[in-house]
């Protein structure tokens, strides 16, 4: 029977349960212990950055707890990439507060520069000066870290930098997950690497990793019985999750070398298909650790070949593929909030296509892969 091919399935290293083992042994099935510990150390030295790393039960949770540390609250905005997945923008309204959303700029897919500090000085402008700044680094390719940063400086707003997928990405050498005031990172089952569910929270200093890890163990005080003086949550990585996440940072970088030789294969594939564009880096400042290999497919030079007729193609095969993020100021929930640019996210929106990418694909599914591409573009 022919097997699926997933877009990004979880790919074990092998030494995943012998973590887990230690957790059933100790009785470690918890929220804490040393496998909590240990993971974040793990992150904390393959960052080295001098950060702090906070494991939580999603990167959601730690979007929500990074914007409480960064002080938002009730009736604020916060500005937010449109172009990417819904996660980046709920947790502002779970606080009560308004998105604001950004168009992508061309070369990296990611927040345009210019449109963002058209919208800081049009919510200046109406008394509403923005709280924070969402940044994706969308499908592990770096933000334009230098232009956003230096935006953020002017006007003294910190950036929340949302890192979900591009664990293993560099920008001017330094890791992604240590660029922005507080940087989040994911472990879904669907990252580079998984701990089945969880998140993590940077920071560049211990006071506010501590009060993540306060916040996000449901804000007990300091006292012999249960006593809360704040609202916390439940947002604590288990000790078990933890476990695996150490077997996967063992296997980390093969992982990125994996999804990097994906991007490679469809690249020289695609390299002599007109009309077809392959995203990659444009410079040598960025390294993407290309999390989804995608692609734009421009009808009108491939003879009305599309991307959706492209993801068509690959489900007959029982191969999955999948179109790029609707931007969120399309969405319905999002659709009454202010934006602020022109339409690139949604004309990459239009015609991208997300392409399975996953590190555990070997030469039989890279065979079928290209057979597939092969039937559709011949």
């Amino acid at each position: 029977m022919v097997t699926k091919i997933w877009l990004s399935s979880p790919h074990m290293g092998g030494n995943e349960q012998n973590f887990v083992q230690q957790a059933f042994d100790g009785n470690w099935i918890a929220p804490l212990g040393p496998n909590v510990t240990g993971f974040e150390k793990d992150i904390e030295s393959y960052l080295d950055a001098n950060v702090y790393a906070a494991a939580l039960s999603s990167g959601t949770a730690a979007l929500h707890l990074g914007l409480i540390l960064l002080g938002v609250q009730k009736g604020d905005e916060v500005i937010c990439q449109s172009f990417t997945f819904a996660a980046s923008a709920n947790p502002i309204i779970y606080l009560g507060a308004a998105p604001v959303f950004v168009d992508s700029e061309p070369e990296t897919w990611n927040i345009c520069p210019n449109a963002l500090e058209d919208a800081v000085k049009s919510r200046i402008a109406k008394g509403k000066k923005p709280k924070a700044i969402i940044a994706v680094h969308l499908y592990g390719m770096p933000y334009k870290v230098n232009e956003i940063n230096s935006i953020a400086q002017k006007y003294n707003i910190p950036v929340l930098e949302d890192s979900a997928e591009a664990l293993g990405s560099k920008y001017y050498d330094k890791p992604c997950g240590t660029l922005g005031d507080i940087s989040v990172l994911s472990f879904n089952g669907n990252k580079i690497i998984t701990t089945s569910g969880g998140g993590a929270l940077i920071t560049r200093d211990a006071e506010t990793k501590n009060k993540a890890v306060f916040l996000a163990t449901q804000a007990r005080d300091d006292a012999p019985y249960y006593q809360h003086s704040t609202i916390g949550y439940n947002y604590r990585m288990s000790n078990v999750c933890a476990g695996i996440g150490r077997g996967q940072m063992l296997v980390l970088d093969d992982h990125v070398a994996g999804r990097r030789n994906m991007n490679a294969f469809y690249a020289s594939f695609f390299n002599t298909i007109n009309g077809v564009e392959v995203h990659k880096e444009k410079n040598d400042s960025i390294f993407s650790n290309h999390w989804l290999t995608t692609i734009l497919i421009d009808a009108e030079v491939t003879g009305g070949k599309t991307a959706e007729g492209l993801r068509l193609a690959f489900n007959e095969e029982d191969i999955e593929s999948r179109p790029l993020w609707k931007p969120l100021h399309l969405q319905p929930v999002f659709k009454d909030y202010p934006y602020y640019g022109s339409d690139i996210a949604q004309q990459l929106f239009d015609i991208g296509l997300c392409l399975p990418s996953g590190s555990n694909l070997g030469e039989y599914e890279r065979q079928r892969i290209y057979k597939a591409m092969s039937k559709f573009f011949n």
